[in-house]
C-alpha cells in the first residue's frame, strides 16, 4: 500500500521501536488520542521501504477512516488481510485504533502464528495488554508508549530557539503535534485542543464505558484540572462533590477515574513509602498528559504554574522512561521517585529558590534521604546551576533538555 504523508520525525519514538522491526514479536504502540501514533506508523512504513520492502506488501488499516468502516470483527479483519495479500512473501500489516475492532485479540494471534507476518498496531487504551491482548498474545509483544512532544521535540517541531518565549509557548500550549499547523493564539489553539478533548471524552470514555452521567464526568476533569499535582483520594473528590450538591459516590468517582487513566488523559500517580518501601492504597496525585488540554479546559493562569511545573516534570520522567512515586518520608513529601531497573533518583519541583525557608524546604526534604541516589531540585530561577550539599539544582529548560539524567 502506497502512503505519502509529511511528517517529523520523532526520533526517541523511533528509536525503540526500529530494534523490533523484522522480529516475531507484535509491536503495539499505545497513547491519547491524536499525539502522533498514526504518524509513527507511517515512519516505520518508510523505513520498510528503504530497506527495499514492496509498497504491495504493506498492509495498511485505520479504522478512523471511511473505507476501513465495514470491518468490525477479527473475522473481516482477516478476510481484508487475506484479500490483500495476493502473492507469496513477507507482509508487513499496520492496524490502526485496533480495539475498535471487536474480537482483533484472535486476529493478532492467528497472524502472529504465521512466520511470515510481522504486525504494527496503535491503540488508545491503557488497558488493552492487560486484558484481552495478554490472554491470547502472552509473552510475543512488546509495548511502545507515545507521548505528546517534549520539549526538545516542540523546538524542532516549530523551528524555535531555546529560550523563555519558546518555554512560555510550550508550557501554555502543551505538545500536541498537529499544533505546527496552527497560529499560536489562544481562540485557535484552544478551540482545536478542546475539540480533541470533547473526542476523547465521548469517543473513548463515554462511549466504550456506556457513561450516562457525562456532566459528572465532565465535572470531574474539571475537578482534576484544577487540582493537577495534589494530593486527592476517591473520597476526598466525593466530599468535595457532595459540598457541591453533586451526590456521586466513591465506587462512581473510581470508574471514572480508571476511564480517564485509560484513555491516557491523566495519569495517577501513587505514593511511596521511601523507608519501608511499600505503597500506600490511599491518596494518590494525577498529572495530565498534555498541559494544552488541560488549559482548554479551565484556561492557562500564573497563578497554577506550580501545578504546570509538576506535570512537565512527571511528562519529562515518564517520556525517559521511569517509573513514578510520589515519595513519603515520615512527615516529608519528596515530589517523584523515579525508578528505572538498576537505576533511582529523586527530583523536587520548585516555581523559584529565592530564601532560606524554601532551599531548607526543598533541598532539606532531599537530604533526609539516607542513600547515594542522585537527587535534583528543579526550578524556573534562570541562574538555577551547581550543587548544594550534593543535590544538583537546575533550571527547568535544560532539565527538559536532558535525556540522560545525571548530577555530574
Amino acid at each position: 500500500m502506497s502512503i505519502i504523508k509529511r511528517y517529523i520525525k520523532r526520533k526517541h519514538c523511533l528509536s525503540e521501536i526500529t530494534p523490533f522491526i523484522d522480529k516475531n514479536l507484535i509491536k503495539v504502540i499505545v497513547g491519547q488520542r491524536r499525539v502522533g501514533k498514526s504518524y509513527l506508523l507511517y515512519q516505520i512504513m518508510d523505513i520498510l521501504r528503504e530497506r527495499g520492502v514492496r509498497p504491495e506488501n504493506i498492509i495498511y488499516i485505520n479504522k478512523e477512516l471511511y473505507e476501513f468502516e465495514y470491518i468490525h470483527n477479527y473475522r473481516e479483519l482477516l478476510a481484508y488481510i487475506k484479500k490483500q495479500r495476493k502473492q507469496r512473501g513477507r507482509y508487513y500489516i499496520f492496524i490502526d485504533e485496533i480495539q475498535e475492532i471487536a474480537g482483533f485479540e484472535k486476529a493478532l494471534e492467528s497472524l502472529q502464528a504465521r512466520s511470515n507476518c510481522d504486525i504494527y498496531c496503535t491503540a488508545s487504551k491503557a488497558n488493552l495488554l492487560s486484558g484481552e491482548l495478554s490472554t491470547y498474545i502472552s509473552g510475543r509483544y512488546v509495548e511502545i508508549k507515545v507521548y505528546s512532544l517534549s520539549y526538545p521535540e516542540f523546538l524542532s517541531f516549530h523551528k524555535l530557539i531555546d529560550d523563555r518565549s519558546a518555554f512560555l509557548k510550550y508550557i501554555k500550549y502543551g505538545g500536541m503535534p498537529f499544533l505546527i499547523n496552527l497560529t499560536f493564539e489562544d481562540e485557535i489553539i484552544y478551540e482545536y485542543l478542546r475539540n480533541i478533548y470533547s473526542a476523547i471524552l465521548f469517543k473513548d470514555i463515554v462511549n466504550r464505558h456506556a457513561i450516562r452521567n457525562t456532566a459528572f464526568l465532565e465535572r470531574l476533569v474539571e475537578y482534576m484540572a484544577d487540582n493537577t499535582g495534589c494530593m486527592v483520594s476517591a473520597k476526598s473528590i466525593s466530599d468535595f462533590l457532595k459540598s457541591q450538591k453533586i451526590n456521586i459516590s466513591v465506587n462512581v468517582v473510581l470508574n471514572y477515574l480508571s476511564f480517564l487513566s485509560g484513555a491516557f488523559f491523566i495519569f495517577k500517580v501513587q505514593r511511596l513509602d521511601i523507608y519501608a518501601k511499600k505503597i500506600f492504597e490511599i491518596g494518590e496525585k494525577y498529572y495530565f498528559e498534555d498541559l494544552g488540554l488541560r488549559h482548554s479546559i479551565i484556561g492557562y493562569k500564573q497563578v497554577d504554574i506550580n501545578k504546570i511545573l509538576e506535570n512537565l516534570i512527571f511528562l519529562h520522567l515518564k517520556i525517559n522512561g521511569y517509573k513514578v512515586t510520589v515519595g513519603k518520608l515520615q512527615d516529608k513529601e519528596i515530589d517523584f521517585v523515579c525508578d528505572k531497573p538498576g537505576e533511582r533518583l529523586y527530583v523536587q519541583a520548585a516555581y523559584s529558590i529565592d530564601n532560606q525557608k524554601t532551599i531548607d524546604r526543598e533541598f532539606g526534604n532531599l537530604l533526609k534521604i539516607k542513600d547515594n541516589c542522585p537527587k535534583f531540585v528543579v526550578s524556573m530561577d534562570e541562574t538555577a546551576a551547581g550543587k548544594y550539599k550534593g543535590i544538583k539544582q537546575v533550571n527547568i529548560r535544560e532539565f527538559l533538555k536532558q535525556e540522560r539524567l545525571t548530577t555530574e
